[in-house]
């Protein structure tokens, strides 16, 4: 699973959460993370699944479950390893 989470992040949100001016939280950057989770991770997901201002729908990942954009999210918001 780890494996199969990793290649998802790379294909769908590495473009936008690796890349600085995108308007996107960097991937491990905890000071541009933590007002989205002081939201708590139900907003988190539910902007995830509908998109939220430039973010498509489902983040670019139509064949994500909410378990995978969880462990997505986790693992953008502290550079954790994806599980």
């Amino acid at each position: 699973a780890e494996a199969r989470l990793a290649a998802v992040y790379e294909r769908s949100c590495l473009a936008c959460h690796g890349r600085a001016h995108s308007g996107a939280p960097l991937t491990g950057d905890a000071q541009a993370w933590a007002p989205r989770l002081a939201k708590g991770m139900e907003a988190l997901l539910l902007s995830s699944r509908q998109g939220l201002g430039g973010m498509p729908a489902m983040g670019l990942c139509a064949d994500c479950s909410d378990a995978d954009l969880r462990a997505l999210i986790e693992f953008m918001s502290t550079k954790a390893k994806p599980q």
